[in-house]
């Protein structure tokens, strides 16, 4: 399945056909145990799990949905800085490696200030740090990456919950503000429709240390999604989103079933007073 550059649902699917059942008292008793389990947004609590996984009961209506994930912190449990320092760690001359995973600790207190007043600075900010870096070097270490950092950190329930999704018949996008060449192979891993992210902007090979238009994160995600949703024949109001932080408010509320995954304390204390899901992945 490919994806282009430009998203908790684990589906109990009822059985279309029940005549198909040989045993008529256990389709009334499997029938009726997914029926009760219906609830407002036409998401399902699945049973025997000690947190609450949500799941949405099979519509034709969900062809023209689309789930949107946020990823860092949503759907695995490390960052855009992770990623950074492998990259820092892996630079060949060792000396300059050391600078630079030096200078990236030095780092942290600020990245995390800028994050917390602005996403749209902080990822300015943080991605000035990749300057002078060769895309092809960048490009080349992605799938280690993968393999060494961002796979052994993905949530034990994300591969579930966006599995199901894709059963109910959602189209599955990835919306990150994480660097699209870091998150092709997660993209990929997941088997999701589309991924959107972040764009270095290289000059004659190497990084310039700025991004490319559009930038993708906080504010600008519901600009981006409704782009989207207008390309694809998506309707938002039908469709889901998840995130777990509260910069990612305006992402949740343009859609119809937002769901807070994972949630830091505001947006847990946000979606607690729209009545949102609360989901922990972990």
């Amino acid at each position: 399945m490919g994806f282009s550059h430009l998203a908790l649902c684990s589906v109990l699917p009822i059985p279309a056909d029940p005549v198909d059942l040989h045993h008529t008292e256990a389709k009334r008793r499997i029938v009726a145990l997914r029926l009760t389990l219906i609830s407002a947004y036409g998401i399902v609590a699945a049973l025997n799990r000690q947190d609450v996984l949500v799941a949405m009961t099979k519509s034709a209506n969900y062809k023209n949905s689309a789930a949107f994930y946020d990823v860092d912190g949503t759907l695995i449990s490390i960052n855009i800085v992770h990623s950074y320092a492998y990259y820092a760690a892996r630079h060949p001359s060792l000396l300059k490696s050391a600078a630079q995973t030096a200078v990236t600790a030095a780092s942290l207190p600020l990245f995390w200030a800028a994050d917390k007043i602005s996403r749209k600075w902080f990822n300015e900010l943080f991605y000035q740090s990749y300057k002078g870096a060769s895309e092809d070097r960048l490009i080349l270490l992605a799938e280690e990456l993968f393999e060494d950092v961002i796979k052994p950190n993905i949530y034990p329930r994300t591969v579930d919950l966006i599995e199901e999704s894709r059963r109910a018949g959602c189209r599955q996008v990835l919306i990150s503000g994480a660097l699209d060449f870091t998150l092709a192979p997660l993209a990929r891993y997941l088997k999701v429709d589309d991924f959107i992210a972040n764009r270095l902007e290289f000059f004659e090979g190497y990084a310039t240390g700025k991004l490319c238009k559009p930038f993708v994160g906080g504010a600008t995600k519901p600009v981006i999604m409704r782009d989207y949703a207008k390309q694809h024949g998506i309707d938002l109001d039908k469709s889901w989103a998840y995130s777990d932080s509260y910069s990612d408010f305006p992402m949740l509320a343009v859609v119809g079933r937002p769901t807070a995954c994972n949630p830091d304390g505001r947006l847990k204390r946000i979606a607690r007073s729209y009545d949102w899901p609360v989901l922990d992945l972990s």
